[in-house]
């Protein structure tokens, strides 16, 4: 499981950065009618955002998360900054997971 938390981790952290960078993106294309940063940002958001999910996957079926939970963290890509507040409640639950098992 330990394994597993450190991809998720750092591909939660780039998925997040790269969401605020298309959130940017997407106002200069639709304000100010400026598309290219969207048309570069939005496919590599996409490509992160797909390993992300099989991070997510991997963790989940290491951890024994249940189908409801593991799809929350999964979402937690799509919405501005709370892939930062996810990856930090998924460290702490693996991480208190980890020490419990060690006990």
């Amino acid at each position: 499981m330990e394994s597993a938390l450190k991809p998720f981790r750092v591909l939660a952290y780039v998925v997040g950065c790269m969401l605020l960078i298309l959130c940017a993106a997407m106002v200069l294309r639709y304000g100010f009618g400026e598309p290219a940063l969207s048309k570069i940002t939005a496919p590599i958001h996409g490509g992160f955002y797909m390993i992300y999910l099989v991070t997510v996957m991997n963790l989940g079926m290491k951890a024994r998360w249940s189908w409801p939970y593991m799809l929350g963290v999964m979402l937690g890509g799509t919405v501005p900054f709370l892939s930062f507040l996810i990856e930090r409640r998924v460290t702490r639950r693996v991480q208190s997971a980890l020490a419990a098992a060690e006990a």
